[in-house]
């Protein structure tokens, strides 16, 4: 069924038939807006040069036509060059008959294959709250773009080494005791994360005086090139007049410090170690990614997310060193004269971008070269999806740039689906200074939170033990998901866990609430309503949540086009609404007329398969009793 094709053909005829236009143009129509009566609006502006007359005679003209000519336009009305068509209400009842059993509102297959790599973590600490945004709108995206009919192959990239890597195994090293995840009690990738903070720490405190100094113009550093840059950037901060100036010649000096201490120094050269394959430096790696790697499994799994491929950073940035000698080669990339590798995007409106440091080791960006292109070898997809901070949108920017400079055919198709960050009431996290949300205290406050709200609201009488930890556990991460993709994903959000949990807000366990409301409805139906023939005599409530349900591909189809699943979000309150709206307006287990109750029972199973199914490509699994 498709009533939008039917209704353009139908405007075309008119415009042919009216108008003696030997070719309609080009006809589009949009869903009225909620103020006037209609479904959807045809705007007549653009073919009066054709009519010869004024809009509001255009419009009336066709809206005849169309009233006389296509059965599925029941009534019409005008407002200057907008027609408003009413569609017949036999057409919902007919959808209704149709697909009332449906439980799919899949898109046909596209024949396209699409890669969505997301979560990314570090293995220098645990996941936290900002990760819990990336993994679930990559999830999420995953499972939209798979319903619109594309192959969708869900992939993580490890942040496995780097210099950051280094600084949580130096850490452990010179403080750690030889402390493991079984002597401590911790998980991996806390006990990692322990370290990450220990180092910054150190460091804070062994370079709190030098760092005075510099900034006073007391220091010197030992390399002439570091003294030269740190000469200059004190002049700077000297001749500075404004407090944004003072403050950044101020970091500028502060890192050149920090950059420059023993114990960063120490970290670099761990780092070349581990690059040139020291035995001690690999295993000591491996040995601690080991633990990182146990703890992210296991929120993976409390939070609901899976992954079909894994790439790590330490098997592609060896790739991304190659194509860089390959970029070498053809000109896209100079070298110069301290060996480090660079490629000039002033030309672009960018600037310099360094892809390969002086010492032969590699930058984030060499690695995300490499791993483009073994993504591509190894399963050429058309579009490439980078679920990722937007406050790495210039590095994208880069990135995307220089596969195209490379010649690369799946440039144009990869793609940056930014985000905002995450705030919490308390301010911004810091991984640094260990001031972030940790996933995993959050997925526990959150059910436990979820425990308090359900037993307080009496929602969770006549369940066993079993039942009552499913649904804690469900409504716990459906408001935890809801929350944070109801919100458009570029836009920077506030969560705030006691408002996520509300039974009558814009929230998931408002939905879940819906949902087991209509299951405890079928539930408790007498008659055999599946088998029954329903009459066609539709209540406007009941019109309306067809509606909603029959624009379910559509907005599916919009999620995609928008990367984002703050469009399902919408949806699924709409269409949660929308049945409650009608819940609160007819009978139906007290309906006597029992073609009526069946017609209302179906609608009601068709309801709640729609949100069970918005709720699926959230990441949200139903309840069935609350």
């Amino acid at each position: 069924m498709n009533i939008e094709g039917e209704i353009i053909e139908g405007i075309e005829k008119a415009i042919t038939a009216l108008f003696a236009s030997p070719e309609a143009p080009s006809v589009k129509i949009e869903k009225t807006k909620s103020d006037f009566v209609g479904d959807y609006t045809y705007v007549v502006f653009p073919i009066v040069r054709l009519s010869r007359k004024s809009p509001e005679q255009t419009a009336e003209e066709i809206g005849q036509y169309l009233k006389s000519n296509c059965a599925i336009i029941h009534n019409f009305n005008v407002i200057k060059g907008f027609l408003n068509l009413e569609v017949d209400a036999s057409v919902w009842f007919n959808y209704l008959q149709l697909n009332w059993n449906k439980t799919s509102f899949s898109l046909p297959s596209k024949n396209e294959k699409v890669m969505v790599e997301y979560s990314s973590p570090n293995t220098n600490k645990p996941l936290h709250l900002g990760h819990i945004r990336n993994n679930l709108l990559g999830y999420s995206l995953s499972q939209i773009f798979d319903n619109n009919g594309y192959e969708v192959i869900k992939a993580n990239l490890i942040n496995d080494r780097g210099i950051h890597i280094c600084k949580s195994m130096l850490a452990w090293k010179l403080f750690g005791n030889n402390e493991t995840p079984e002597s401590t009690g911790l998980k991996g990738d806390h006990l990692v994360g322990r370290y990450y903070v220990v180092f910054e720490n150190k460091l804070r405190e062994q370079t709190a005086d030098d760092i005075e100094n510099a900034i006073a113009g007391n220091f010197t550093f030992a390399d002439a090139t570091i003294q030269k840059r740190y000469t200059d950037a004190l002049e700077k901060l000297n001749a500075a007049k404004d407090e944004k100036q003072i403050a950044k010649f101020s970091d500028d000096i502060k890192e050149l410090v920090r950059n420059n201490s023993q114990l960063l120094l120490t970290c670099q050269e761990m780092l070349r170690q581990w690059e040139a394959g020291d035995k001690e430096t690999i295993a000591l790696w491996e040995m601690m990614n080991g633990w990182v790697y146990k703890g992210f499994e296991s929120t993976y799994s409390r939070l609901g997310v899976s992954f079909d491929k894994y790439y790590y950073e330490s098997n592609t940035y060896k790739l991304g060193k190659d194509i860089v000698q390959e970029g070498l080669a053809k000109g896209v990339f100079y070298q110069k004269p301290d060996n480090s590798v660079w490629i000039d995007l002033t030309n672009d409106g960018l600037d310099e971008k360094l892809v390969q440091r002086g010492d032969g080791t590699s930058v984030y960006i060499t690695q995300d070269i490499g791993t483009a292109e073994l993504k591509y070898q190894e399963f050429g997809m058309e579009r490439s999806i980078y679920v990722v901070g937007n406050e790495q949108d210039y590095h994208f920017k880069v990135l995307f740039l220089i596969m195209q400079k490379l010649g690369k055919s799946y440039a144009n198709g990869m793609y940056h689906a930014s985000y905002g960050m995450v705030d919490l009431p308390t301010g911004k996290m810091k991984s640094r200074e260990g001031t972030v949300v940790d996933a995993d205290d959050l997925i526990s406050e959150m059910y436990q939170t979820a425990k308090d709200k359900t037993i307080e609201l009496g929602k969770s009488d006549g369940l066993n033990e079993d039942e009552l930890h499913n649904l804690y556990h469900q409504l716990s991460l459906s408001a935890l998901k809801f929350f944070i993709l109801k919100v458009d994903p570029k836009k920077r959000m506030l969560f705030n866990p006691e408002e996520s949990i509300d039974f009558q807000g814009d929230t998931g366990p408002f939905i879940q609430y819906t949902y087991a409301r209509i299951q405890s409805i079928l539930r408790q139906a007498k008659i055999n309503w599946q088998d029954a023939e329903i009459p066609n005599n539709l209540h406007p409530s009941e019109i309306n949540t067809i509606k909603v349900l029959y624009d379910f591909p559509t907005v599916l189809a919009e999620a995609s086009r928008e990367y984002s699943p703050a469009v399902i979000c919408q949806y699924c309150l709409d269409l949660a609404r929308a049945y409650n709206r009608l819940y609160n307006e007819v009978s139906i287990l007290r309906e006597t007329d029992e073609g009526l109750q069946s017609l209302r029972l179906k609608l009601a199973h068709h309801t709640a398969e729609g949100l069970k199914f918005g709720l699926n490509l959230l990441g949200i699994n139903v309840v069935e009793r609350m």
